[in-house]
């Protein structure tokens, strides 16, 4: 049995160098939209129709930019037995459900590492 549904994408985060020149590259190349500025950690949203692209400051000392995470949107009813779930299958997650913001709203989600190591959030809507 299913505790969720997958729905689609929410947003991904990148790591990126300079966060002015992808915030530029993004809106006048792409066509985002500036949708919200999180000043308190850096983060800068941007709406690419329905979904966000989120830029986050690189690392200092860090070499290269990258993906910092993926989020997936779902639908469950109980996100807490979601993460018992997985958990219980071995899976390395991270902390607890949290809210948080993305591109369908504020609300509860969840990190879970992929078998890459990649951080994956699992969000409901």
């Amino acid at each position: 049995m299913r505790l969720f549904e997958p729905l689609g994408l929410d947003h991904v985060v990148l790591r990126v160098k300079d966060q002015q020149a992808s915030r530029r590259f993004y809106v006048e190349v792409l066509g985002c939209t500036l949708d919200h500025v999180n000043e308190r950690i850096s983060l800068v949203q941007l709406r690419f129709g329905e979904q966000l692209i989120d830029l986050l400051p690189g690392e200092r000392g860090e070499d290269a930019a990258g993906m910092d995470h993926v989020c997936l949107s779902i639908r469950c009813a109980d996100l807490g037995a979601v993460r018992e779930s997985l958990l219980g299958q071995g899976l390395p997650v991270e902390g607890d459900v949290v809210e948080r913001r993305s591109a369908y709203g504020t609300g509860p989600s969840l990190y879970v590492r992929d078998p890459d190591g990649y951080r994956v959030e699992l969000k409901p809507r």
